[in-house]
């Protein structure tokens, strides 16, 4: 009779055993794939939310303050430095930006990098104080993804003006209205959806229309900077543009992505560490099961050692067995750990969206499969000290 037919034997006689072993083994790795699945699936929600938070980077003047004192008086601050960039440093930005993400990307697109310009003045609108932003409306709506025109339509025209939902409100305007900056008239084409920032109070209109009217041509008050992707690294690019354009202070936007991922990094932590805890509970309960099975095969381990069998066949046996133990147990865990996720992923993140993720199926059996083996060592090297004649005294 060969090896693998003992085993196949050993193990059709104690299925149940077996099976409970694996059970053990396999709530343990059920926690590591639930855990994996659902952080895998919530850090891809928070990059999809991402890119709802418009730009990476937000450019600005290099304005700085300094202390004004006289002896141990402070007489306030001073602000140095110009209020407005010079749109002519656009390209400069641009160039920046996309010879920084070019090596990470595959294609060969020259806009890796989207620049919104912006020009923010004071202004009044029926004797009310407003914010006019001048706005490049082509690349506008792609830094800021949660815009929506609730009423009317978006800005296509040179002459046209998208309303803040607070300025409809508090003033009146609604789609089709004319309304008056500094001398130039414009036409509500649309009104924005409340977004509970400070757009909700703000009028836009085309950039160069807005410079035009307020004698500024060539100048913006700040640039939204967003690249290709959420994960490039935008501190790198941030430093770039500092360094290679001046008069400019880029700044990189990502508080809250860090807040975010860096708790889901400590709750996977935590219930990783949990769930190593459940596999050494598991690898007790394989150790046990394969001990109480060497006591049952003493008879067995006897006759084999009697016929020939060397102890290395017998480690072997044992060990066939384990690896049986462990496949079953990952096998189950995988599946388990899937469940898991997908009753628990809801609870954790609102709205995310659970996938099986097949490279975690090795995983599982590859963590399960050492378990049960590392937990037969001592069981095996037992067994291949008992004597003959020990074992059929036992009979």
């Amino acid at each position: 009779m060969k090896l693998f037919q003992v085993v196949l034997k050993d193990i059709s006689s104690r299925k149940k055993r077996l099976f409970y072993a694996a059970l053990g083994v396999a709530v343990g790795t059920m926690t590591i794939i639930g855990i994996l699945t659902v952080a895998d699936a919530g850090q891809q929600r928070i990059y999809d939310q991402l890119d709802k938070y418009g730009p990476n980077i937000l450019v600005t003047p290099a304005i700085t303050s300094l202390d004004m004192q006289m002896g141990n008086m402070n007489l306030g601050t001073v602000s140095v430095g110009d209020n407005y960039i010079e749109e002519s440093k656009l390209p400069a930005i641009k160039k920046t930006g996309n010879d920084i993400l070019a090596p990470l990307n595959a294609h060969t697109s020259s806009d890796l990098v989207t620049l919104a310009p912006k020009l923010y003045v004071n202004t009044e609108i029926n004797g009310t104080k407003i914010v006019a932003v001048g706005i490049d409306s082509r690349y506008e709506m792609s830094v800021k993804l949660w815009w929506e025109v609730s009423r009317g339509s978006y800005i296509f025209d040179p002459h046209d003006a998208l309303a803040g939902s607070m300025v409809s409100e508090l003033l009146g305007i609604n789609p089709g209205d004319s309304i008056d900056l500094n001398g130039t008239g414009f036409t509500v084409a649309g009104v924005l959806a409340s977004t509970g920032s400070d757009d909700d109070y703000r009028v836009f209109v085309p950039l160069n229309t807005l410079q035009q009217a307020f004698d500024k041509e060539g100048l913006i008050s700040s640039v939204d900077v967003r690249g290709c992707c959420t994960t490039c690294p935008i501190e790198e690019v941030a430093d770039g543009i500092n360094n290679a354009v001046t008069g400019i202070r880029a700044v990189a936007i990502k508080q809250v992505a860090a807040s975010e991922m860096g708790m889901m990094e400590k709750v996977s932590s935590t219930m990783l560490s949990l769930s190593g805890i459940t596999l050494a509970v598991g690898l007790f309960g394989v150790a046990n099961t394969m001990l109480a099975s060497v006591n049952e095969r003493l008879k067995d381990i006897g006759i084999m050692r009697a016929v020939g069998a060397s102890r290395r066949q017998i480690v072997k046996i044992f060990t066939y067995e384990a690896l049986a133990i462990g496949i079953l147990g990952g096998l189950l865990g995988y599946a388990a750990g899937n469940m898991l996720a997908f009753a628990l992923g809801p609870f954790i993140f609102e709205g995310i969206e659970i996938a099986f993720i097949p490279v975690y199926l090795p995983l599982s059996i590859g963590v399960a499969t050492l378990i049960s083996v590392v937990a037969t060592g001592y069981p095996a090297f037992r067994a291949t000290k008992f004597k003959v004649a020990d074992s059929f005294r036992s009979l």
